[in-house]
């Protein structure tokens, strides 16, 4: 076993860095000593004819070794059952013994341990616990971004030109047939057609703001129905 240690050990150690281990995977004697669990140590079994194969060559070269020390001799060479290399060698002149590859580890859970696939990160018990955390983070993030100096400063330049623009507004410029009852029954069921970023355009507001307009949920300054009339089409 031990010339294929190595091969073990780098399967163990990447079985080991794929996430943490399981409570339900083990036991303590009362002695002290530590066992498996009957589903862990199965998996653990599968790997078996991996190492089989790996051991296979040492084992018959010790075969061998004594075969060759032996005080009577004997004409016949020692069949090599394990590996087959006499067969190979008779079927192929340039014959080469390959090393098993180290069976690959399946991927687990970084919080749990439990069973992933192999496109995900998480397991599916874990994947909402792990958004909901992303989601107050990058809310955290996104809260001490808007109170930079330079947010700030954009605020400002924003809302000293939506001022300017309401001043020089003037309401007699407003058709006569253009009013509030017919902004939401005309205009607005026509704005689902368009996206929110063809209104923000139209308007020159912000990306939030022309998603409520979009979805009716405020109804925007009278200076911005005509602009939103002629995006959709409408005409009295």
């Amino acid at each position: 076993m031990e010339p294929v240690r190595p091969l073990v050990d780098a399967y163990v150690f990447e079985w080991l860095s794929r996430g943490p281990l399981r409570r339900e995977w083990f036991f303590e004697q009362a002695n002290g000593n530590c066992r498996l669990m009957g589903p862990f140590a199965a998996q653990l079994a599968e790997t078996a004819a991996t190492w089989r194969k790996a051991v296979a060559p040492y084992a018959e070269q010790a075969a061998r070794i004594l075969w060759q020390g032996r005080a009577k001799k004997s004409r016949f060479a020692l069949p090599t059952r394990l590996t087959q290399t006499r067969r190979s060698f008779a079927k192929v002149s340039n014959f080469v013994p390959s090393v098993p590859p180290v069976p690959k580890t399946q991927p687990r859970c970084p919080i749990c341990g439990a069973a992933v696939t192999i496109s995900s990160t998480y397991c599916a018990n874990c994947v909402p616990a792990v958004n909901r955390e992303n989601l107050l983070r990058q809310a955290k993030l996104g809260r001490i971004a808007t109170h930079t100096a330079t947010a700030e400063a954009r605020r400002a330049a924003t809302h000293a030109k939506q001022v300017a623009a309401l001043r020089k507004w003037n309401p007699s410029d407003l058709p006569k047939w253009l009013d509030d009852d017919t902004y939401r029954r005309e205009i607005l069921p026509r704005l689902a057609k368009f996206t929110v970023k063809s209104i923000r355009l139209r308007l020159a507001v912000s990306h939030p703001y022309a998603t409520l307009i979009r979805q009716g949920r405020v109804i925007p300054h009278p200076r911005h129905w005509l602009p939103l009339a002629e995006l959709t089409g409408f005409s009295y």
